[in-house]
């Protein structure tokens, strides 16, 4: 028996109609009637909805499917490929930001100090901060390193003021002064705020998941 054969049987003796499963899924009905019939194959993700939405274990789904391991195999590293990617485009995406808050003054935003820090200092580097940093909360793959990226973004965000008014300001009165460690705090406040966010809300889709 395949594993469209098993999932068919596992949603009947679940009492669900493809409708219904579909719906918990989240998925279309014509989606699960393709799992069903052989005519696809559902991700590695959707297998663990199917195993927990029809209370059948992962080995009985799988058992003697060898062209769906394979499968799975594939996909979930077609999955970690992506994911891997997408957190490098987060950070790449960070720094273009930051690199241009920095570029921005020195191609005349200093000229208007006040209206640069506004627009600069207290709307684009937080909001970008928080923004990635909500993102790095949301993706599972950033849990070992968050920490680090905490430290990072606090450091980057340290050096946007000091690359800019502080390296001006030293420019002009020929002194030397390394930036202060404790100027890392607010962007390490910022990301932390962030990454909480998203943390929370990605543990309130997983129970939300978990009711269906």
């Amino acid at each position: 028996m395949n594993i469209g054969q098993k999932l068919k049987q596992a949603r009947a003796k679940a009492c669900l109609t493809q409708e219904q499963a579909a719906e918990a899924l989240g998925v279309a009905r014509q989606t699960v009637s393709n799992w069903e019939n052989s005519r696809s194959y559902p991700d590695v993700v959707a297998v663990l909805a199917m195993s927990d939405l029809y209370h059948v274990s992962l080995d009985e789904l799988l058992k003697g499917d060898r062209k769906m391991i394979d499968h799975l195999e594939q996909s979930t590293d077609t999955v970690a490929s992506r994911g891997r990617l997408a957190r490098r485009i987060t950070v790449l995406a960070y720094l273009v930001v930051w690199a241009l808050v920095i570029l921005v003054f020195w191609l005349g935003g200093r000229q208007d100090a006040l209206g640069y820090s506004l627009v600069n200092l207290y709307l684009v580097l937080p909001v970008t901060t928080l923004a990635v940093s909500v993102v790095m909360g949301l993706d599972e793959g950033w849990r070992g390193v968050r920490w680090l990226m905490l430290l990072l973004l606090g450091l980057l965000y340290m050096l946007v003021p000091y690359a800019t008014f502080s390296l001006a300001n030293m420019a002009s009165f020929g002194q030397l002064r390394l930036p202060e460690a404790a100027a890392m705090l607010p962007g390490i406040l910022c990301a932390a705020a962030g990454m909480g966010i998203g943390c929370l809300v990605r543990r309130l889709k997983w129970k939300r998941a978990a009711k269906q």
